[in-house]
């Protein structure tokens, strides 16, 4: 039984370009423990924007607030003008020209009001699987928090009010 989960996006399955590969990349939400991650593989052409949204759709979040992703001495983020954003246009930047290298770190950001601040690391390099649709989300480990609920501190009240959800003092986060 095939147990990959694929996930669409503005791009479907193409031909493989010459020399095109595939990205093994580990996603971590940051400053949670235990931690809270997914393992997926992208083509290495994926643009940043198209990034973005299958980061919200395997953490299970509906993209609704600003983001951007950064590395040192740069940054990127939607096009300009759209937020008034002085970083390079996400749209017009794929992934390999950003990550370059096994064990490279890329950051991305969202909902600058909380601070979901994530990792996204280039664990392994492939080769395209003919048949497959990318990207694929491999594996991953808990649930997301809930978008709007503070950060990570905001999210460590939620998980000590969902503990005792009769204390009184715990209704209006339950809500």
């Amino acid at each position: 039984m095939n147990q990959r989960k694929t996930f669409r996006h503005r791009s479907t399955e193409q031909p493989a370009a010459s020399g095109t590969r595939a990205y093994r990349l580990k996603i971590t939400l940051r400053y949670l423990a235990p931690p809270i991650w997914r393992r997926v593989l992208v083509r290495e052409d994926i643009p940043l924007g198209q990034l973005h949204g299958l980061v919200q759709r395997v953490m299970g979040w509906s993209g609704g607030h600003m983001h951007e992703f950064r590395m040192p001495a740069r940054g990127f983020g939607p096009p300009l003008g759209t937020f008034g954003n002085e970083g390079e246009d996400e749209d017009a930047t794929v992934l390999r020209e950003v990550l370059v290298r096994t064990g490279q770190m890329l950051l991305y950001e969202y909902d600058f009001g909380d601070g979901w601040l994530h990792g996204i690391q280039l664990e392994k390099t492939l080769p395209l699987e003919l048949g497959w649709r990318y990207p694929v989300c491999l594996a991953g480990a808990r649930a997301c928090p809930p978008d709007d609920c503070g950060g990570p501190p905001g999210y460590a009240q939620l998980v000590e009010a969902l503990r005792d959800p009769g204390n009184k003092a715990n209704a209006q986060l339950l809500e």
